[in-house]
């Protein structure tokens, strides 16, 4: 896509409103929240003889790659690694592919397969993958499209002239004592090792390609979820927490079904250990929220009479 072609480093925001970051042990990558640290920011590189087919590289100079170890025994999905491989393969080579919104793409690798960002239980929450798309598969249909974000263009591709060391006239050094100049080289050493990034203007007609700079998380109701066992027993799951910024009880619906997997969920709420099916509105003022998912088949879908999660418009 042109905007790979225009963009000299980019940040990739995952459905989950989560970003691409390199982790800190140089190896591995997740998803994170915060889109400012240099752990989420990538290098873009052309490969020269394909259309629109790129290499990204992390801020630790190694590569986005996508492996053949499987995240998990027994599932389809396979790791996505920072690597610096002997050769640059096909293992290293995403193409970007436009769908949705126009800064929206997936990227599939040289053999069929898409990045992925889950959601879910962990291990899965935050994790990285690539995988083939499952067409009779609903839940996670999304979480194979990335928005971009451009961070640093191209200045040749913008004509702009490209950055210029600073000019400096120099001057006869004044005398000075032993501490004038213990302190000047202090602030020779300070000001060597600042870092200064200066963009030159942009264009009208490029002006759009820098609208998500500085985007922020979508504000919303927190949610706290346990998943019922099969028991009903529920006291003892792990409890996550989703940012919801809907309003109707059909759209929280959706969204856990998406972050878990799981289809048909009852959600409830819960007192002195029983569950109460929710069915009608959620609480006012974005008030945060504790519930329980009870799949459809156990015994606690049972006990709190709910033949099926609430109707999706």
């Amino acid at each position: 896509m042109e905007f790979f072609v225009k963009a000299k480093s980019i940040r990739l925001r995952s459905h989950h409103d989560k970003y691409l970051v390199a982790e800190d042990d140089k190896e591995s990558v997740c998803q994170d929240r915060k889109g400012s640290i240099p752990q989420a920011k990538w290098e873009v590189e052309i490969v020269s003889g394909y259309d629109y087919v790129v290499r990204l590289k992390s801020c630790y100079g190694k590569y986005l790659t996508a492996t053949n170890v499987p995240f998990l025994l027994g599932m389809t999905g396979k790791k996505v690694q920072q690597t610096i491989p002997k050769r640059l393969d096909s293992s290293i080579e995403w193409e970007p592919q436009r769908e949705g919104k126009q800064y929206q793409v997936r990227l599939k690798t040289r053999y069929g397969n898409f990045l992925h960002g889950n959601g879910g239980l962990p291990p899965w929450r935050n994790s990285i993958t690539h995988d083939r798309i499952h067409r009779h598969r609903h839940t996670g249909k999304d979480w194979l499209l990335w928005e971009i974000d451009m961070v640093e263009p191209r200045p040749e591709l913008f004509g702009l002239p490209p950055p210029q060391p600073p000019q400096t006239v120099e001057a006869e050094p004044a005398p000075c004592s032993d501490m004038e100049e213990g302190k000047k080289k202090e602030e020779e050493e300070d000001s060597s090792s600042s870092i200064s990034l200066i963009r030159g203007p942009i264009s009208k007609n490029e002006h759009e390609d820098h609208r998500h700079l500085g985007s922020s998380m979508r504000a919303g109701r927190r949610v706290s979820y346990r998943v019922a066992a099969e028991s009903g027993d529920f006291m003892e799951a792990e409890e996550a927490t989703i940012i919801f910024s809907g309003n109707e009880l059909e759209e929280l619906v959706e969204m856990l079904e998406e972050e878990t997997g799981m289809t048909d969920i009852i959600i409830c709420s819960h007192w002195g250990g029983k569950l109460y099916p929710l069915r009608l509105q959620l609480p006012p003022n974005n008030a945060p929220m504790h519930v329980v998912l009870v799949p459809p088949s156990s015994r606690a879908a049972r006990e709190v009479e709910v033949t099926g999660s609430p109707s999706k418009s």
